[in-house]
């Protein structure tokens, strides 16, 4: 029989074992909540669980702001061997209701804001009973619903004999090209994540407080803003408020991080938003990831700012991760080198490995972080996992010195003149423009059915950029085939709620046009 083995213990328990029950885990705008704190109300959750006749591997939706109540009900499920499925609080009420209806769950827990969406769900979720509002918010939803703060007992609950290969929780894919897919991870995954990228990259500690703009139902924020934190008995900042360019550099001013997470998008808006410089004095490092963050960005940020800014690639299969640049080791452009614990290869189009260096692949990796598989899609399934090894659907091309760079999705690629241009290096090079915040640049085909490229430029506030200038600039940088055929001036670019740019939207503007 297996060891048994729980994430929730291992995350909380532990601290409070190794005598960090009085150490701040969570703080907000209005509270600082202990270990000892935090443990209660998991302690509260599980109790809940059982009111609600919740039984073991059973799932439970989430839909919370990064708040309290979100670790709180994320560990305390876990705890119990229950299965929680963090939701993006940006899906409308029928998004979310079937993706539900899809995960087969009885409960659902939603911030107060949210309530508004329990109609919806219920109507589409057939298997759903219950409804739990973190608040005081009413519904008048076809289900049970209970104010959460009427779930009062806090005593000891029991941990569950679950052990490391355990289902845990899921995580729904950002469905940038199709229905979302539930991905299963089991207990020892999020332990993987933290002795391997926080640990031997971050080299985090206990006095870290961590800041992550990135929210919580993310595989990104959950590890940043929770796995992290909680793993090495360190503190986490929680601000349920969407990010914006200021909020984020007043909340860093205010409650000082020592690390901050974000996204290249984010960072560029930092910049072109002319925040004080000394908004981040307390961080030693920050980290983006879910786009490749232009070589340009990071230097203007990590100059400005005092600090390193580490790009690397995850995904919500593989948890966190695995591909990043070093503290003292950043080489602008690239994704850096495979993170300790973790596997990498590139393989051709008949599967072949890539030996040779400065060859385009398909990015696989392996690591004991990596899901096991999706829920109820097999051929899905088959295609991404592959034995040990996890294909991203990342093109990828590799230095002689065993450094990675990003050069699109599988189906990102374009061919110009029978040569293959990555969409990655040519907006690498836009937002090198003075006046270019944002770009990005997707395939389509002329008059003639002929494959050609398309640029979409989102200027910085206050410039007006016309298209002879982005001609120039690229004309002097890049080779002619490289260069956009067509440039298109926007106010933003769509993107998933993980921050990757939507291109096949962006594929669509151009059929229309």
């Amino acid at each position: 029989m297996k060891d048994v083995y729980n994430a929730s213990s291992w995350l909380v328990d532990r601290n409070l074992e190794e005598g960090n029950g009085e150490r701040t885990a969570i703080r907000t705008n209005d509270e600082v909540i202990s270990y000892s704190a935090l443990q209660k109300s998991i302690y509260r959750v599980q109790n809940a669980l059982k009111e609600l006749d919740t039984r073991r591997e059973e799932r439970v939706a989430l839909v919370l702001n990064d708040e309290p109540a979100f670790p709180a009900w994320f560990l305390g499920c876990m705890r119990s061997g229950v299965v929680p499925i963090p939701l993006s609080t940006m899906l409308t009420g029928n998004d979310l209701g079937e993706i539900i209806n899809d995960s087969l769950a009885r409960v659902v827990v939603v911030s107060a804001q949210y309530a508004r969406h329990l109609p919806e769900i219920a109507k589409a979720a057939k298997h759903l009973k219950y409804g739990v509002v973190v608040g005081s918010e009413s519904s008048d939803a076809d289900l049970e619903v209970s104010n959460w703060y009427e779930f009062q007992d806090s005593a000891e609950a029991p941990v569950a004999d679950t052990n490391k290969d355990s289902p845990a929780f899921w995580l729904y894919s950002s469905g940038t090209t199709g229905f979302p897919k539930g991905t299963i991870h089991r207990h020892f995954n999020l332990e993987a994540t933290a002795t391997t990228y926080a640990k031997t990259v971050l080299n985090v500690t206990k006095d870290d407080v961590f800041f992550s703009a990135a929210k919580l139902f993310f595989a990104f924020g959950l590890g940043n803003s929770l796995t992290f934190p909680f793993s090495v008995g360190g503190s986490v900042i929680l601000d349920s408020a969407w990010a914006t360019p200021r909020g984020v550099a007043e909340t860093a001013s205010k409650m000082k991080p020592t690390l901050f997470f974000g996204s290249p998008g984010l960072l560029a808006s930092i910049l072109d938003a002319g925040v004080p410089s000394d908004s981040f004095s307390s961080v030693r490092l920050a980290v983006t990831a879910g786009e490749a963050l232009p070589g340009e960005i990071n230097k203007h940020f990590s100059s400005q700012f005092g600090f390193p800014v580490l790009d690397g690639i995850g995904s919500t299969e593989a948890l966190h991760i695995f591909l990043s640049n070093r503290p003292d080791d950043v080489r602008y452009g690239t994704s850096g080198r495979p993170v300790e614990g973790y596997k990498l290869m590139l393989l051709d189009d008949e599967n072949r490995e890539i030996a040779d260096a400065d060859v385009p692949g398909y990015l696989h990796v392996s690591g004991e972080s990596t899901a096991v598989g999706y829920w109820c899609r097999t051929d899905a399934t088959k295609n991404a996992f592959r034995g040990e090894w996890l294909r991203t659907g990342d093109v990828y091309v590799r230095s002689e010195d065993g450094y990675y760079q990003f050069l699109g999705r599988n189906n990102d690629m374009i061919k110009l003149g029978g040569i293959w241009v990555s969409p990655a290096e040519v907006e690498g090079v836009l937002v090198e423009h003075p006046d270019v915040l944002e770009a990005a640049v997707v395939g389509g085909y002329n008059d003639d059915g002929l494959e050609t490229s398309v640029a979409f430029i989102v200027p910085k506030a206050g410039k007006a950029i016309d298209e002879a200038s982005v001609e120039a600039h690229c004309r002097a940088r890049m080779a002619s085939f490289k260069r956009p055929r067509t440039i298109v001036f926007v106010t933003e670019l769509p993107k998933t709620a993980t921050g990757k740019i939507q291109r096949y939207q962006l594929r669509e503007q151009i059929a229309n046009r």
